[in-house]
């Protein structure tokens, strides 16, 4: 018999928030955390704006010498794990630590330390670069230091799947505790790219937005969308195995019952014109809780605000819900974090949890105009209170990887 898995802790460092908590408040008042960006010099950059984590104090958390030794998206993940394991009231002294693990991922890992090392390495040699280059960039050092700070012995791995990263890496977690491998795993993920090398990167792809309006770049689903703003920051959940929570008295924030993972082996950056593999994967995460395709209220959407992605996507829920699609409620919440690429379906996970415990949609700021392509319940501009039992969040990545998870109202 399959065990249940809950969420029992929750922690969050995003452009609309530096805890969970304030973060959720911002999202239902519709807060726009896109600004030009301030932490360093945009002006050899054709982008400008971005979101970035605003006010926090990483100095006074991790001390000078810490600083220096971990790169700034392992330094988001200790910030939200940290805010989570307190959430949990796990007490690690009464467990069984070799029953409990770290999924933990990055999309693209410590990009600032490579840059940095290999601007160092040119002016003063391969040789004298910093002992910690390899540790602060790869990408398995997020989860590994946050094992490290827990004492926390059983798998810490990493899943790298672009942008679907966090979500594939939650369902691998919540599939290992379903399964009777662990009993709590910590998950989710982390990034921190936006950088000039980032951003640069982005941009020469097409991927990122021309307006350079932070009101009005971010627009998953407008018609005048032209691709999406950077974000950076991390999110954290605790998931747990139901009885182990009950056994301790836990809060419980929601129920993790389904998880898909497909890929369209279409091509390297762009999504499957007919949608087949994102479809496939909604209707995969349904099947997997045992729920009907009807029984779904919310869509926390990819949503990236790219003229494909925001089409696509769309294509996928009306061929995965049929008549029900026009139904469901939608939101993409990268319209006010931007995109945190490999963090974003930790962070998007937390949000679609807290949409079901306060039965509130959460709202796709910024989108003013219509697109015959993008016809559905984008919850446009304001957020809306709706009694909701189930809810999915999609995050789909470069290398056409798909990824859903499914929530249930506990």
């Amino acid at each position: 018999m399959k065990r249940r898995v809950v969420v029992t802790g929750i922690g969050a460092l995003t452009p609309i928030g530096n805890t969970a908590v304030e973060m959720w408040e911002n999202a239902k008042k519709g807060v726009n955390g896109i600004d030009y960006i301030k932490g360093f010099d945009i002006s050899l950059n054709e982008t400008k704006i971005g979101g970035e984590i605003k006010g926090f104090d990483f100095e006074g958390f991790f001390g000078k010498k810490q600083l220096k030794r971990i790169d700034r998206f392992v330094q988001f993940a200790l910030v939200a794990t940290k805010e989570a394991m307190i959430d949990s009231a796990l007490n690690l002294d009464e467990e069984n630590r070799d029953r409990i693990g770290v999924y933990y991922s990055s999309g693209i890992g410590g990009l600032q330390t490579i840059a940095d090392e290999e601007d160092k390495a040119k002016s003063r040699g391969y040789d004298r670069l910093s002992p910690f280059f390899i540790p602060s960039a790869i990408i398995n050092l997020a989860a590994g230091n946050i094992a490290i700070e827990y004492g926390i012995t059983g798998i810490a791995t990493s899943i790298v799947t672009a942008c679907a990263s966090a979500t594939n890496t939650m369902g691998e977690a919540f599939r290992a505790i379903r399964d009777g491998y662990l009993d709590v795993v910590v998950s989710g993920g982390t990034e921190a790219s936006l950088i000039p090398l980032g951003l640069g990167g982005f941009n020469v792809m097409q991927a990122l937005n021309k307006s350079n309006n932070p009101d009005y770049a971010s627009i998953p689903f407008d018609k005048n969308r032209s691709g999406f703003v950077m974000g950076e920051g991390a999110g954290t959940l605790v998931l747990e195995e139901l009885e182990h929570a009950r056994n301790r008295g836990a809060k419980i924030y929601g129920e993790i019952v389904g998880y898909g993972a497909t890929c369209d082996a279409y091509h390297v950056t762009g999504p499957d014109p007919e949608a087949t593999g994102a479809k496939k994967c909604m209707e995969m995460a349904i099947q997997d809780a045992n729920l009907r395709m009807e029984d779904v209220d919310y869509i926390n959407a990819h949503g990236t605000s790219t003229p494909l992605n925001d089409k696509t996507e769309t294509l996928a829920i009306k061929k995965a819900f049929l008549d029900h699609a026009y139904q469901l409620s939608v939101s993409s919440t990268k319209s006010m974090t931007g995109h945190l690429l490999g963090a974003s379906g930790a962070v998007e996970a937390i949000m679609s949890i807290l949409a079901l415990r306060d039965s509130f949609v959460p709202p796709t700021i910024n989108s003013k105009e219509f697109d015959e392509d993008c016809d559905l319940d984008y919850t446009v501009q304001v957020g809306k209170h709706k009694v909701m039992n189930v809810a999915i969040s999609n995050s789909l990545g470069f290398g056409g990887h798909n990824a859903t998870l499914a929530f249930k109202k506990y």
